[in-house]
């Protein structure tokens, strides 16, 4: 079950979003956990119920161990090891392990391997709660409060990813607003389906399932389009997702952070990124970039941390080679800006110079996405074609 289908409307959000408002204030954390445990993952399966019920214990155990967190304590460390293992061994066991077997039978592939819905979302999530509970930066809350931001299920499937120190005081406050935030609410969620009707599924049919086949028959014209066209899919597709969940958020009254802010009219790649995925950003310059030792290192190690950051961006988007790659393209882009901002700490402001670096900016990013949605071996065919010939 995916956002833009009336299932999600009528059986999850509406009725949950109305008895939210109806109840006391104690049992609202758990109206979000019932229909996001309950409901939600069941129907998220397509009726598979076991696979939402092997989802739900995951969530179950997290919780458990959450309440063992305290300010300095192992049993944090212990909460972000289990994190990154669960992670590793839904999204990365086969690739992994596929690497030490490239020419041969992987004998260690875990054929009955699922990869639960939003596993990548909800990590980040665990991982922050343990992290800043260790630092002292977070309350535990109740039960039922950390069980309400877990499955929070307008932000479950695609972000943006949350912080429980922001949403513990807008789910403990009391919603005054009813009329303002539903027509807020209802406005972004629309929004959210143009983008993802009118602009993004359009461009699917046409910009999916392009192989290497089709790679080796297209005109060179085609594969820049094809590009171009992808660049603009993928931005109406994921910050239609993120409109639409902003929006089902403030239904209830809650206002999760922001993940787009125009980013493709940005004119260098620092400010696309604090602009695109906002709250991915964030989160892997906190829990990333700064544990690494963040800008307060030698400048070699600063470029360093800047590449490993988006190395670890490119393989939470995906488990292949691919993003890999896609990661170090961003990360080298990254560094190099700021290794030119050494030379010119202060923009142009010239108007042809602004719009030339915007557009120089916009082709780099697009140029990368090929990486992205292709394997391997038929990106660097792309790029040989659409280069040479």
């Amino acid at each position: 079950m995916i956002f833009n289908t009336f299932s999600y409307y009528f059986l999850f959000l509406v009725p949950a979003a109305v008895l939210f408002r109806l109840v006391p204030q104690w049992l609202r954390p758990w109206i979000i956990v019932l229909f996001g445990s309950g409901f939600f993952l069941y129907f998220a399966y397509d009726m598979a119920g076991f696979w939402g019920a092997a989802c739900l214990l995951i969530f179950i155990w997290e919780a458990l161990v959450s309440r063992l967190y305290q300010p300095s304590s192992r049993w944090c460390i212990l909460g972000i090891l289990q994190s990154v293992i669960l992670l590793g061994i839904f999204k990365y066991w086969n690739f992994f392990t596929g690497l030490f077997f490239i020419h041969s039978a992987n004998p260690f592939h875990w054929q009955g391997a699922f990869l639960p819905l939003g596993i990548s979302f909800f990590t980040f999530e665990f991982y922050h709660y343990a992290w800043d509970r260790r630092a002292g930066k977070t309350e535990a809350g109740t039960l039922g409060e950390y069980l309400a931001f877990i499955l929070f299920f307008p932000t479950m499937v695609a972000g943006p990813i949350k912080r429980y120190q922001d949403f513990l005081p807008k789910l403990r406050r009391q919603p005054t607003e009813w009329n303002n935030d539903w027509e807020r609410g209802i406005t972004r969620i629309l929004t959210g389906l143009v983008k993802k009707f009118a602009i993004a599924d359009l461009l699917t049919a046409w910009t999916d399932h392009l192989n290497a086949h089709d790679v080796l028959l297209a005109d060179r014209r085609v594969l820049a389009f094809w590009a171009l066209a992808y660049g603009i899919k993928i931005y109406a597709d994921f910050s239609g997702y993120s409109d639409i969940a902003i929006g089902s958020a403030r239904l209830f009254g809650i206002k999760v952070p922001e993940n787009f802010d125009w980013p493709y009219g940005r004119r260098n790649i620092q400010r696309f990124w604090q602009c695109w995925h906002i709250s991915l950003t964030r989160w892997l310059t906190d829990y990333v970039y700064i544990p690494l030792g963040g800008s307060r290192v030698s400048t070699p190690r600063i470029y360093a941390n800047v590449i490993a950051v988006m190395l670890v961006s490119g393989l939470w988007h995906g488990a292949g080679l691919n993003f890999i790659v896609w990661g170090l393209w961003h990360g080298v882009l990254l560094a190099g800006h700021r290794f030119w901002r050494q030379f010119k700490p202060e923009p142009s402001t010239h108007p042809m110079v602004v719009f030339s670096s915007r557009v120089a900016t916009f082709i780099l990013v697009n140029a990368a996405w090929p990486l992205f949605c292709m394997n391997l071996p038929t990106a660097i065919l792309f790029y040989r074609r659409l280069l040479v010939g």
